[in-house]
């Protein structure tokens, strides 16, 4: 052995001492499916879920997808004739940070809500207010598992066709860096115009 170095090998590490098991993964998983199905038992008739709006994915890969948002913005509310803390007591989750990017969600999550309500039973508290249709109608609903009205992703795909010459013609490139570069210098462009018919104006006058 070079140098005489000592052999130190440390072959005897208590390893069983730190090992973690997972042999309650079975009756976990068992747990949690009864959790489940009692707590569906106990809101029934209410539907399991809250009704999500539909939204779409970030970024440019992916947001020809449709998907379950986290809640209603108070203006997709506004739209369906309900205030936030109504639906929230009705199964319709509320968000208060989202914003309506396009007139188009705004009208599909309106759309989804107004179909909730006309499909919901809402049975009044005070039993007096009660009516035998109203009672008749909750007994005899059916619990909704998963989303009350489904998210559908409505893809219109276009058939295959011949590229025209218009189309062959056109710039893609350029025609967005001009439509930045004026967006850009819209303010400056409008006050150099307005410089330009004052100072023109002037001239005239004198």
């Amino acid at each position: 052995m070079q140098n005489k170095q000592l052999p130190n090998v440390h072959l005897r590490k208590e390893w069983d001492l730190r090992v973690r098991t997972w042999f309650n993964q079975p009756g976990r998983k068992l747990r949690r499916r009864n959790s489940r199905i009692a707590k569906a038992a106990k809101i029934a008739p209410r539907p399991i879920e809250l009704l999500r709006p539909a939204v779409r994915c970030p970024t440019v890969k992916y947001n020809c997808k449709v998907r379950a948002g986290r809640g209603f913005t108070l203006e997709e509310l506004k739209a369906a004739g309900i205030s936030a803390k109504y639906a929230a007591t009705v199964g319709i989750a509320v968000d208060y940070r989202r914003r309506n990017r396009s007139e188009e969600s705004l009208a599909l999550n309106t759309q989804r809500l107004k179909e909730y309500l006309s499909k919901l039973i809402v049975l009044p508290r005070n039993a007096k207010k009660r009516t035998a249709e109203d009672v008749q109608a909750y007994k005899s609903a059916a619990q909704a598992s998963g989303q009350v009205v489904p998210i559908s992703a409505d893809v219109a795909v276009e058939a295959p066709r011949v590229v025209t010459a218009e189309e062959k013609k056109a710039q893609a490139f350029v025609t967005m860096r001009m439509a930045r570069g004026e967006y850009k210098s819209h303010g400056v462009a409008q006050k150099r115009k307005a410089e330009h018919k004052e100072r023109k104006a002037n001239s005239v006058k004198k």
